[in-house]
Order: C-alpha cells, then structure tokens, then sequence
C-alpha cells in the first residue's frame, strides 16, 4: 500500500468518525471497506479498542474440541503453513461462525506483536467487535476478503494486512467458522487469498468424507432419532416452506415442511404451554374450524419429526412441543432488543411464511415485520434506513423515505433518489 493510499484512507476514516459521510475522500474507499466501515460505526465499534475476551481457559479448550474445525487443524496447518512456523512471516488463525478465533498459530514474532492487538485464541474478532478485520467481514459476507493495512476500522490492526474466507458446513452450507492469515503485505495478495480459499473448500471436502466414512461405519439397523440434537432452528422468514434445520453431534441436515405442517409448528413454538385442539385449529385453519381436520395433520407431523430427531416431538392434551425449538424469526427480534439493527435487518429474508393465510401467522408476521419497522425507524442509521427501504416491505414506505430526508446531510448525493421515490408514491 502506497503512503498516498494509506494518507486518504487515514483521511476518509476521520471523516466517518466525524460524521461527515459524503466526504470525497470516503467515496474513493472500495465499496467492501466503506460498508463495512459504516457498518462499524452503526454499530458504535470504537474505533482504537482491544477485542473481547468471550472465550477463556478451560471453556476455551473444551468448545474448541467440540467445534467441527478441531479434526481440521493439521490439515490448516499443512496447507497454509507448510514449512513450519518460523520465519514465514504470517499467523494462521481459525475461528467459528461468530468470528472468535480457536486457535492461532505461526511466527512467533509475528505472533508477539499480534498479541498486542488482541488477535489471540478466545478473542471476538466480528464486525461487531473490532469493525472491519478479514475474519469479521469474511463471515459477515459469507465470502473470502482481503483488508490491506488503513482498511482496517480499528486503528490498532491498521500495521496488518489479512486474507480471510469463511467454512461452510458441507451439507447445509451454513458458516460454521472461518480461517484467516494475517502479517504484512504479503498475507493479502492474490495468490493469498487463492491459497486461503483453497484450503477453506479443503476442509470442507474434508469433514464431507469424514462424515461419509463414519456413516458407512454405522450400523444401519441404528435408528437415526439415537443422535443427539443440540440446535433446532426452523426458518419461516421468507419461505414458502419451512426449513427445520437441525445441529447433532455428528454434522447438521436439514428437513423440509410443507405450509401446513409449518403452521402448526410455528403456532406450537408461539404458545409453549400448549393449545387445546380447538384453539390450534382456529389459529391454523380460522375461526370455526373442526379440530377432526387437524388430528390427521398432527399424526403426520408427528411421524416427521421423528424421523428426523427423538428430541422433538407433540404432545397431546393440550397439544405443545416437546424439546427446544426455535425460529430464525425469533433470532431477528433478539437481534432487535440489542440494538443489533443492521444484522436483524440482514438476518430478515422475508415475510413469515409468506404464502399462509392461517389466521395465527398473519397476526406473528404482523408482529415482526412491526417490531423491526419500527425499530428502525426509531433507532437505526440513515444507511440503514436506506438498506431498509430497497427491501420489498420498505420500497413504498412513505413515511420511512421522509425521515430518510431527515438524516441524509443536505449536500448528500442519495436524497434525489429519495425525493424521486416518494413523488412516485403521491403520484400513484
């Protein structure tokens, strides 16, 4: 990195912090870096300080060994640091999904300065966290990124360049970590970030065989309910038909439901101490509903659910799940209650079960397409506003594009854009 390029981004940064969001020098960043950037200070992420601490000791030792990346360390090691530690230059960490690093390794000098930033086993190097590391951004993404020197939103990694890519768990495709190298310039060139991203679809060929040898070792007459669930997610948000998404010891799978049985399932998770037949019927079918309608529905969700897992079932009298459920839907109010309001947005893909007509899901989606309205319109950021209102529920949104021209600076060049939306709206 030139010192001119180095001199504008040091620039561009302390207009950010400053609030001056329209500054040239902020607009000549790369479009990664800037979002990022803005989604750091949307987050308030100060902008000089050390990551936290979320994993220690013992905790630490025992959630690396559970994690699906532990089995992966020597093949890490191999690819990326082949010739040992010394003198290359470079740290190779491994982190999981919410960007806490596992296991660090390397150069012991390179290592000794790291250790000064914080960039050590247990630390939390999200976006949330720190602003704009490659771990953090790579995961927020879901794609490998490179941060070069200045990039960095945190003063303290500005000495460092680093190339990151996330891991994808083989089957279900969801992010279950991340590997990162980190050093001088030379941990971010091309050939780097080639190097990195090989080694990331590497160990997910290789836990893919693992899991495929030790099925093959199973015996086929042991029933698959004997595995033992440790995280059940069912994802209405956005989807026609519900996704119930299943973490065992052994990997993740994914089971599909159709509309009905989604319904019935959603309204169980809503109502934890249970429904009487006639109530769940009325909230699935409407009011008047004959709950014999719904008794053959309930033996054939019943007979799904066991198939996939002995940990969650229905009970009867009322009727009510049995074992831990939850809803990505319930994640992105979560999200909301923290002020996470950037993430919850990201994390909303859609209407609850859009196609439903169930009287029990037009009164939830309601619910959380209100609470996430509202809190933005209450408490986000301008570019969050803005993000909000290129979604589907945003894009008319009258009232939401007026408080948009209330936050956007008067000399920004986005509010024409907003003037035009809303003349199409009271021209409509």
């Amino acid at each position: 990195m030139s010192a001119e390029t180095r001199r504008l981004l040091e620039r561009a940064r302390a207009d950010l912090l400053t609030g001056d969001t329209d500054a040239k020098q902020l607009r000549a960043v790369r479009s990664l870096v800037r979002d990022s950037w803005q989604r750091a200070l949307a987050g308030r992420v100060k902008a000089d300080g050390l990551p936290p601490l979320d994993l220690r000791g013992d905790q630490l030792d025992d959630y690396l060994k559970g994690h699906p990346l532990a089995g992966a360390l020597d093949l890490i090691y191999g690819l990326l640091l082949p010739g040992g530690t010394d003198d290359t230059g470079v740290i190779v960490a491994v982190g999981d999904e919410a960007g806490r690093l596992l296991w660090v390794e390397g150069d012991r000098d390179v290592r000794n300065r790291a250790d000064d930033m914080g960039f050590i086993p247990g630390a939390n190097w999200s976006e949330a966290a720190v602003g704009t590391p490659a771990p953090g951004t790579a995961i927020a993404l879901g794609r490998s990124v490179q941060i070069h020197g200045s990039e960095h939103f945190n003063l303290k990694v500005a000495p460092w360049s680093c190339t990151a890519a996330p891991v994808r768990d083989p089957e279900t495709r969801r992010v279950i970590g991340v590997i990162d190298v980190t050093g001088g310039a030379e941990a971010a060139t091309p050939q780097a970030q080639l190097l990195v991203d090989a080694t990331a679809r590497a160990v997910e060929s290789e836990l893919l065989i693992t899991r495929m040898r030790a099925r093959e070792h199973t015996p086929q007459r042991r029933p698959l309910r004997r595995r033992r669930t440790t995280n059940a997610t069912l994802q209405v948000l956005g989807r026609q038909r519900a996704a119930l998404e299943l973490e065992r010891d052994d990997g993740a799978s994914v089971v599909e439901f159709g509309r009905r049985h989604a319904e019935i399932l959603l309204m169980l998770r809503l109502n934890p101490a249970g429904l009487s037949a006639e109530r769940l019927a009325e909230l699935v079918y409407g009011k008047g509903a004959d709950p014999a309608t719904l008794r053959p529905e309930i033996v054939r969700l019943r007979k799904a659910l066991r198939r996939a897992t002995s940990e969650i079932d229905i009970a009867s009298r009322p009727y009510r799940l049995v074992g831990s459920l939850t809803t990505d839907a319930h994640s992105v109010l979560g999200l909301l209650d923290r002020g996470a309001h950037r993430v919850a947005l990201a994390a909303y893909r859609g209407e609850v079960l859009p196609g439903s007509e169930a009287p029990g899901v037009l009164a939830f989606r309601d619910t959380v397409s209100t609470a996430l309205r509202e809190a933005l319109m209450a408490e986000a950021s301008a570019d969050v506003l803005l993000a909000y209102a290129d979604t589907e529920e945003g894009a008319d949104d009258r009232e939401l594009l007026l408080l948009l021209l209330e936050q956007l600076p008067p000399r920004s060049p986005k509010r024409a854009g907003v003037l035009a939306r809303i003349d199409r709206i009271d021209a409509s």
